[in-house]
Protein backbone atom coordinates (compact mmCIF):
# COMPACT_ATOMS: atom_id res chain seq x y z
CA UNK A 1 0.00 0.00 0.00
CA UNK A 2 0.70 3.30 -0.89
CA UNK A 3 0.39 6.47 0.88
CA UNK A 4 1.21 10.07 1.49
CA UNK A 5 3.13 10.70 4.45
CA UNK A 6 2.24 13.01 7.14
CA UNK A 7 5.58 15.26 8.65
CA UNK A 8 4.43 16.34 11.46
CA UNK A 9 3.97 12.66 12.95
CA UNK A 10 6.82 11.96 15.19
CA UNK A 11 6.66 8.21 14.79
CA UNK A 12 6.50 8.31 10.90
CA UNK A 13 9.49 10.94 10.74
CA UNK A 14 11.67 8.81 12.73
CA UNK A 15 10.97 5.03 10.38
CA UNK A 16 11.27 7.32 7.26
CA UNK A 17 14.37 9.10 8.85
CA UNK A 18 16.03 5.58 9.43
CA UNK A 19 14.84 3.57 6.00
CA UNK A 20 16.92 6.78 3.81
CA UNK A 21 19.75 6.50 6.10
CA UNK A 22 19.82 2.40 5.42
CA UNK A 23 18.73 2.89 1.56
CA UNK A 24 21.62 5.39 1.25
CA UNK A 25 24.11 4.10 2.55
CA UNK A 26 23.73 1.37 -0.05
CA UNK A 27 23.79 3.87 -2.32
CA UNK A 28 26.51 5.45 -0.71
CA UNK A 29 29.07 2.49 -1.26
CA UNK A 30 27.86 2.01 -4.51
CA UNK A 31 29.27 5.61 -5.43
CA UNK A 32 32.02 5.47 -3.22
CA UNK A 33 30.67 9.01 -1.51
CA UNK A 34 29.42 9.45 1.84
CA UNK A 35 28.44 12.88 2.23
CA UNK A 36 25.01 12.52 -0.06
CA UNK A 37 22.85 15.07 1.55
CA UNK A 38 20.15 12.79 3.27
CA UNK A 39 22.70 11.08 5.12
CA UNK A 40 23.95 14.11 6.63
CA UNK A 41 20.63 16.10 7.69
CA UNK A 42 18.57 16.08 10.85
CA UNK A 43 15.07 14.79 11.18
CA UNK A 44 14.53 18.53 11.89
CA UNK A 45 16.02 18.98 8.03
CA UNK A 46 13.94 16.37 7.15
CA UNK A 47 10.35 17.44 8.42
CA UNK A 48 11.55 21.03 7.17
CA UNK A 49 12.86 19.96 3.60
CA UNK A 50 9.34 20.99 1.59
CA UNK A 51 9.01 17.86 -0.20
CA UNK A 52 5.45 15.88 -0.25
CA UNK A 53 6.36 12.09 0.60
CA UNK A 54 4.81 9.15 -0.52
CA UNK A 55 5.20 5.87 1.49
CA UNK A 56 5.53 2.61 0.56
CA UNK A 57 3.97 -0.44 3.19
CA UNK A 58 4.46 -3.91 2.67
CA UNK A 59 2.06 -5.98 5.49
CA UNK A 60 1.95 -2.38 7.70
CA UNK A 61 5.56 -2.23 7.77
CA UNK A 62 7.33 0.97 5.88
CA UNK A 63 9.55 -0.85 2.75
CA UNK A 64 10.09 2.52 0.86
CA UNK A 65 9.24 6.14 0.15
CA UNK A 66 9.53 8.84 -2.51
CA UNK A 67 9.64 12.69 -2.03
CA UNK A 68 8.86 15.17 -4.48
CA UNK A 69 8.10 18.53 -5.45
CA UNK A 70 5.98 20.84 -8.11
CA UNK A 71 6.93 23.83 -9.58
CA UNK A 72 4.75 24.62 -12.27
CA UNK A 73 4.02 21.48 -14.72
CA UNK A 74 7.76 20.41 -13.65
CA UNK A 75 7.95 17.65 -10.66
CA UNK A 76 11.10 16.79 -9.81
CA UNK A 77 11.75 13.43 -7.92
CA UNK A 78 13.81 14.43 -4.71
CA UNK A 79 14.40 10.86 -2.69
CA UNK A 80 13.87 7.44 -3.84
CA UNK A 81 15.03 5.07 -0.84
CA UNK A 82 13.89 1.21 -0.34
CA UNK A 83 14.69 -0.47 2.97
CA UNK A 84 17.99 -3.39 2.00
CA UNK A 85 15.89 -6.05 3.01
CA UNK A 86 12.57 -5.33 0.50
CA UNK A 87 15.36 -4.02 -2.43
CA UNK A 88 13.96 -6.26 -6.03
CA UNK A 89 10.89 -6.39 -4.77
CA UNK A 90 9.45 -3.95 -7.14
CA UNK A 91 9.00 -1.52 -4.55
CA UNK A 92 10.85 1.32 -6.78
CA UNK A 93 9.15 0.99 -9.90
CA UNK A 94 5.32 0.72 -7.71
CA UNK A 95 6.46 4.36 -6.40
CA UNK A 96 7.64 5.24 -9.33
CA UNK A 97 4.51 4.25 -10.83
CA UNK A 98 2.01 5.72 -8.46
CA UNK A 99 3.78 9.59 -8.54
CA UNK A 100 2.93 9.37 -12.15
CA UNK A 101 -0.54 8.63 -12.70
CA UNK A 102 -1.21 10.70 -8.90
CA UNK A 103 0.17 13.56 -10.13
CA UNK A 104 -1.57 14.37 -13.30
CA UNK A 105 -0.64 17.79 -14.12
CA UNK A 106 2.87 17.46 -14.72
CA UNK A 107 4.66 17.91 -17.92
CA UNK A 108 8.04 17.11 -17.09
CA UNK A 109 9.60 14.93 -14.66
CA UNK A 110 12.88 15.05 -13.25
CA UNK A 111 15.36 12.89 -11.37
CA UNK A 112 18.95 12.60 -10.27
CA UNK A 113 20.92 9.67 -9.12
CA UNK A 114 24.54 9.21 -8.59
CA UNK A 115 26.10 7.98 -11.91
CA UNK A 116 27.45 4.96 -10.31
CA UNK A 117 24.35 3.57 -8.97
CA UNK A 118 23.10 1.28 -12.20
CA UNK A 119 20.16 -0.41 -10.41
CA UNK A 120 18.47 3.47 -10.22
CA UNK A 121 19.90 4.32 -13.41
CA UNK A 122 18.10 1.39 -15.09
CA UNK A 123 14.89 1.89 -13.26
CA UNK A 124 14.42 5.57 -14.53
CA UNK A 125 15.71 4.50 -18.19
CA UNK A 126 13.40 1.34 -18.57
CA UNK A 127 10.34 4.15 -17.81
CA UNK A 128 11.12 6.16 -20.71
CA UNK A 129 13.52 9.03 -18.69
CA UNK A 130 16.39 10.18 -20.96
CA UNK A 131 19.79 10.96 -19.42
CA UNK A 132 20.01 14.68 -20.29
CA UNK A 133 23.50 15.13 -18.94
CA UNK A 134 26.05 14.17 -15.90
CA UNK A 135 27.62 16.53 -13.65
CA UNK A 136 29.96 16.69 -11.74
CA UNK A 137 28.93 18.31 -8.33
CA UNK A 138 32.04 17.98 -5.96
CA UNK A 139 35.18 17.23 -7.76
CA UNK A 140 35.15 12.91 -8.19
CA UNK A 141 31.76 12.42 -7.76
CA UNK A 142 28.84 13.11 -11.25
CA UNK A 143 25.48 12.71 -10.63
CA UNK A 144 23.36 11.67 -14.10
CA UNK A 145 20.05 13.73 -14.70
CA UNK A 146 17.15 12.48 -16.31
CA UNK A 147 13.74 13.48 -17.54
CA UNK A 148 10.16 12.35 -18.66
CA UNK A 149 8.27 14.53 -20.93
CA UNK A 150 4.78 13.56 -21.00
CA UNK A 151 3.61 12.99 -24.59
CA UNK A 152 0.32 14.96 -25.86
CA UNK A 153 -2.52 13.65 -26.29
CA UNK A 154 -4.40 14.33 -29.30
Amino acid sequence: MIKQLDLQNEGIVKELFELQRVSYLVEAKLINFFEIPPLLESMEDLIECGETFLGYFDENKFAGALSYTIEGKELTICRMVVHPNHFRKGIAQRLLNFVEEFNKEWAVLKVSTGKENPPAKNLYLKNGYKRVCDLEVVPGLFISNFEKRRVEER
